[in-house]
């Protein structure tokens, strides 16, 4: 009889109890993985989310908030300061490349961000070109993300009308928007003249339009004046993004931030968060370990016999503990398997939801650097488990048993 056939009989024999113990070790493994899929999308995100710009300059207020507006799209900015701050900040020798960014619409709850266009060779480079038509290059035109195109369907020469605020359906300010401002939202029509390759951060889910969208369309607020939301800003070196946060740091109602450690903040609270999912985790590990042992240790009764006749009938030493501890390690196995699957699987499917609600990349399909050790702590989990029942098993005298 070989030691296989063996196993499949014993775990086919108690059929009910070896799908709750698999179920168990899926759902866990698929819970760590989907977690191990955020988590590499936050990362990622922290890693690609300001590309080269190491400075952000924009209005006082919360250094975070800053970041998320400017680079990942969430939330309402900081303030708005004036245009001529662009202007000494291009003047500065220490400055490699600086770009103002404005923002306040929507189209469909995606921002429209007005973007000078150096901005996407600047951080992207050359290699991505755009996926379809060209690159805006007068006030209206516009290039969409390929998130945004993709859900709403979007094509090269289709147009819009934007809405005001940062929340769909949001179409007056805090502060009251005037009737005749109101009137030119519903009026001002965008041309989509390009869309852009995936790019596998927060840019795939927002419309650029040029800069000076937001004082045609603000005209009645603005007064003639030119506010900019931001300034992304590329600095030559390391010591001179120091110089240069120094100096926009002092001017009035400005503040100038290091980007990745804004970046790095919100990162450390979203870490945080995670803990308490982490313990869950814990805890479901736990309950599998458990799930596992409690199989085993009800099957021992059942197989003392089937163990004193194979050591009666001269079976080795290595086929009767495989075949007691092998049947834990199949079910783990199993199971594992099954939760790695149903875990990328979950990821791949709502990959889309969470990057519409979150930003967050999933690269579901890919193996991560953590599965492998999920893998070896899993089985090494089983094979602990399975030890102490095999071992209740293999101590039992066969010539006693059968007597008894």
């Amino acid at each position: 009889m070989k030691v296989i056939s063996l196993l499949w009989r014993q775990i086919w024999h108690r059929k009910t109890l070896s799908l709750l113990t698999i179920c168990s070790v899926a759902i866990t493994a698929a819970l760590v993985v989907f977690l191990m899929l955020c988590s590499q999308g936050v990362e990622q995100g922290a890693e690609k989310g300001y590309g080269p710009f190491e400075v952000t300059i924009g209005a006082k207020g919360s250094a975070s908030q800053l970041a998320l507006n400017t680079y990942y799209h969430i939330g309402a900015p900081t303030g708005n300061i004036h245009y001529t701050v662009l202007e000494d900040v291009r003047k500065n020798d220490l400055v490699d490349a600086a770009f103002a960014m404005t923002t306040g619409d929507n189209y469909n709850g995606f921002p429209i961000i007005g973007m000078e266009p150096g901005y996407f060779l600047t951080r992207y480079g050359a290699a991505k070109q755009m996926a379809h038509g060209t690159l805006y290059g007068k006030l209206g035109e516009t290039i969409v993300g390929s998130y945004v195109a993709s859900s709403l369907g979007l094509h090269v020469g289709d147009t819009f009308v934007g809405a005001h605020g940062l929340i769909k359906g949001l179409d007056e300010d805090a502060d009251g928007e005037d009737g005749a401002e109101e009137e030119h939202h519903h009026t001002f029509t965008y041309t989509v003249v390009g869309i852009l390759p995936p790019l596998m951060t927060s840019d795939d889910r927002a419309v650029f339009t040029t800069l000076d969208y937001a004082w045609a369309v603000h005209e009645s607020q603005q007064s003639g004046t030119k506010d900019i939301t931001a300034i992304l800003v590329k600095p030559k070196s390391l010591v001179g993004a120091q110089s240069i946060k120094t100096t926009f740091a002092g001017y009035n109602n400005v503040q100038a931030v290091y980007t990745s450690k804004a970046v790095a903040d919100v990162v450390n609270v979203v870490d945080k968060g995670t803990q308490a999912v982490k313990f869950v985790t814990v805890i479901c590990v736990v309950l599998a370990a458990g799930s596992i042992l409690l199989s085993l240790v009800a099957a021992v009764h059942e197989r003392k016999k089937d163990v004193a006749l194979l050591r009666l009938i001269g079976k080795s030493k290595q086929f009767i503990w495989m075949s007691l501890m092998g049947e834990g390690v199949i079910l783990t196995l199993v199971g594992l398997i099954a939760g790695l699957l149903i875990g990328h699987i979950g990821g791949y499917l709502s990959r889309e939801a969470v990057f519409a609600y979150t930003g967050l990349q999933m690269q579901a399909g890919t193996f991560l650097p953590g599965e492998s050790l999920l893998i070896a702590i899993t089985l090494l989990i089983a094979v602990l488990a399975s030890i102490g029942p095999a071992i209740q098993a293999y101590r039992v005298d066969p010539l006693q048993l059968f007597r008894s």
